[in-house]
């Protein structure tokens, strides 16, 4: 079942990402999926939080999240917040429109592994149903977190111009 992420929510999860938790604008809220923009940290991101299944008990928010920061010279790089600790020395696999991704990281943290394989996950989110990643928990067995992709496209391009101007 999809639940519709309102806009109290999806921001209540921007605060959840590293950094300040200062003022940030919003830059729309699209379906399931919001963008935002942090003047001070000098970013904008699009951001979601998992479909239902098992991690409303995680002690974090699991998050999936597309950043730009221009200051960095950083575009379009994906984040997820996962809804489980990582077995150590494993990593996650994203699957989405019929193609796997290796994510690489750490704890409940992961990337990908470069910016292609950034770009190559933001192709694949723009004409997908629902993205998937699939690891080992540390605490044992193995987990799944589900995203719907209805309105990913308009946050992350929303996240996009939202940063367009930031120097």
């Amino acid at each position: 079942m999809i639940r519709p992420a309102p806009a109290a929510l999806l921001a209540c999860l921007a605060l959840a990402l590293p950094g300040t938790a200062r003022a940030r604008d919003v830059l729309g809220v699209f379906q399931n999926w919001g963008a935002f923009r942090d003047g001070d940290q000098g970013r904008c991101f699009a951001i979601a939080q998992p479909l239902a299944g098992g991690w409303e008990a995680s002690p974090w928010r699991p998050f999936a999240a597309i950043g730009y920061w221009p200051r960095r010279q950083l575009r379009g790089q994906v984040n997820f917040r996962l809804s489980h600790q990582l077995a150590p020395g494993t990593g996650a696999t994203l699957s989405l429109a019929g193609k796997r991704f290796a994510l690489n990281g750490g704890g409940a943290d992961v990337w990908a592994t470069d910016r292609r394989a950034d770009a190559a996950i933001l192709a694949a989110m723009r004409s997908g149903g629902t993205l998937s990643i699939t690891g080992r928990a540390k605490a044992g067995g193995t987990f799944t977190d589900r995203y719907d992709l209805r309105g990913a496209a308009t946050a992350i391009d929303a996240a996009a111009l939202g940063c367009a101007r930031l120097k």
